[in-house]
């Protein structure tokens, strides 16, 4: 009986000294911030409806933007996601690419509506944009909460000696986000200064 609890006690010490506890903390963080990231989402795909209503009221209003909206948004909120998700990068990737394709819409219709100025009037539309806009930045704020915390968790599992424990236990590095056009955007523009004369 005294042994079995001094075996006990030195696991215990030593799975402490290991890093398990700090896989526990972290990847409470990790979720954590991941469900701050979906709540963003959540308010964005909440306010595109109002946002579609009040843009159908402008009678000439591109109705391809609009259907690419609402397609967008249909996609996005069809998605489940799940603790899992976080560590499936498969899943994940489809769940920032439905995301991705909202946020490209919704620039668009953005974008298009500054050329009706009965929308742009619209006191409506105005707060419906100032919100959006509002939201748009709680989701970089909290992504950016959401890799910091997926980067001290990967740290971890991937150091010596916590990486031993990670794998023991079958804690894994988890997805980040990531840009989804990261070589176009790493490629420096072209400029031909002869051209301008």
């Amino acid at each position: 009986m005294l042994a079995a609890w001094l075996m006990a006690l030195g696991l215990t010490l030593g799975l402490g000294g290991c890093g398990y506890n700090e896989f526990q903390r972290l990847d409470e963080e990790v979720k954590a911030s991941w469900s701050e990231v979906l709540n963003q989402y959540q308010r964005r795909a909440d306010l595109v409806p109002n946002l579609v209503a009040t843009v159908k009221g402008e009678a000439n209003f591109e109705q391809e933007t609009l259907t690419r909206v609402i397609e967008a948004r249909a996609k996005a909120t069809s998605i489940q996601v799940s603790p899992e998700t976080l560590d499936n990068p498969e899943a994940f990737n489809r769940f920032q690419q439905a995301q991705g394709e909202l946020s490209g819409a919704l620039s668009r219709l953005l974008v298009v509506s500054e050329n009706y100025p009965n929308l742009k009037a619209n006191q409506g539309f105005q707060d419906l944009r100032v919100q959006l806009e509002g939201t748009e930045n709680r989701i970089t704020v909290a992504r950016n909460k959401y890799i910091g915390a997926v980067q001290q968790y990967n740290v971890l599992a991937r150091s010596f000696p916590t990486n031993l424990t990670g794998k023991m236990f079958g804690y894994q590095p988890k997805p980040n986000f990531s840009v989804a056009n990261e070589a176009a955007i790493s490629t420096p523009p072209k400029v031909d200064f002869g051209a301008s004369r």
